[in-house]
């Protein structure tokens, strides 16, 4: 199967004028870029010698994005508010040595494939491959232990942003084939960040590579997501196990918690009496995404601050993730500790455990084969 991507230009972006370390009070102007093109810096060294490189890029509405060849991870993204306050929106940690414990994919591209895995196994073309790692017992998940989220990747500043590729070979984390990957981040005057994917691979493969942001749009990490307003275009939802694996039908969202087709504050219904919602621990489903290319996929709205985001994305599904297994335990940006819920996820993507279900109709092609493209675009509109 062929799967098929908008082409998206780079646009030549224009960048604030500040001065890399002037603030005028309200937050602005702090680490931003002065030239119109993206800044490459050392971000420190692993325990191999490897250097890792941090990436920054701006646009002349005063957003600045940062991202590190180390997992193709977003590090952070400031966005103005409707007083001008230009904040972080994303949760993550300050340094390289933060990122390299990041065991809860902060920012990260997670793959081979992101998402659940029942079992840790599948079958392609009548050969089994049971040595995914169960690292969400008792399934895989993001990828495994050692995922793209955790290996250095080789990235080069573009116009406007970064392109970073990695090679993952043949038998990494049980999965067949050497899949070639590139990610795109770019970010333009229109105040859309654009991720994308392409992969192609020499053996059949599942694939499903995921932009991870935990995303609190208020710009104060200490604060509840519940009080985001978010809209979900999609009449279905898919239905998990106790474990988050989808159980293979959809189910209408109509007169249940799952319904977000209107604007709908998260917390609202987020302790009503629903059998999935018990099962995730509150919101962490993937939802079937009405239409298809690339089109909304959700919109998420802090009303305090009035920042706002559109995600539109080519891919079937959306998962919704609350932060529900946020404990207060981490400790991130300037020491805080992310308590319950204080950030979400929007992740565009294949549906979870779709390398099983290969024989349901309801459920999208994932498996890879050589001579074919993966792709996966998103695009993230701001506005405030």
């Amino acid at each position: 199967m062929k799967h098929t991507i908008t082409t998206l230009s780079l646009i030549s972006l224009v960048l604030s004028a500040c001065s890399p370390s002037s603030d005028d009070g309200k937050g602005k102007g702090v680490n931003s870029n002065s030239s119109n093109e993206t800044k490459v810096e050392s971000y420190g060294k692993l325990a191999d010698g490897s250097e890792v490189k941090l990436f920054t890029f701006g646009n002349k509405n005063g957003m600045i994005a940062k991202v590190t060849e180390y997992g193709a991870i977003l590090t952070s993204l400031e966005v103005p508010d409707k007083d001008g306050n230009v904040k972080d929106v994303t949760h993550g940690y300050d340094d390289l040595a933060g990122w390299l414990t990041n065991s809860s994919y902060f920012g990260a591209t997670v793959g081979r494939y992101g998402n659940r895995i029942a079992g840790g196994k599948f079958e392609i073309d009548g050969e089994v491959y049971d040595k995914l790692v169960i690292n969400n017992e008792p399934n895989h998940l993001h990828g495994g232990e050692m995922g793209f989220d955790k290996v250095l990747w080789k990235g080069e500043a573009i116009e406007g942003g970064v392109k970073l590729t990695y090679t993952s070979a043949d038998g990494e984390e049980g999965y067949p084939g050497n899949l070639e990957v590139t990610v795109s981040y770019t970010l333009n005057d229109n105040n859309e960040l654009k991720w994308t994917c392409t992969a192609t691979t020499d053996k059949a493969t599942p694939v499903n590579i995921v932009q991870h942001a935990y995303w609190n749009l208020s710009g104060d990490p200490t604060t509840s997501i519940n009080d985001h307003i978010l809209t979900i275009p999609a009449k279905y939802f898919l239905p998990t196990d106790a474990t988050l694996i989808p159980d293979g039908s959809l189910a209408e969202v109509e007169n249940t918690p799952f319904d977000f087709n209107t604007a709908t504050v998260i917390g609202d219904r987020i302790e009503a009496e629903s059998i999935p919602l018990q099962f995730g621990k509150g919101y962490d489903h993937c939802w079937a995404v009405d239409g298809e290319g690339l089109r909304q996929a959700a919109i998420l709205r802090d009303p305090k601050t009035g920042r706002a985001m559109e995600l539109h994305s080519d891919q079937p599904g959306v998962q919704f993730y609350g932060g529900n297994f946020l404990d207060g335990e981490t400790a991130g940006k300037g020491g805080v500790k992310y308590g319950h819920r204080t950030a979400c996820c929007l992740e565009t993507q294949m549906f979870p455990d779709s390398p099983n279900k290969q024989d349901n109709p309801a459920f999208p092609n994932c498996i890879i084969k050589p001579g074919e493209t993966y792709t996966h675009t998103m695009v993230s509109k701001f506005s405030w």
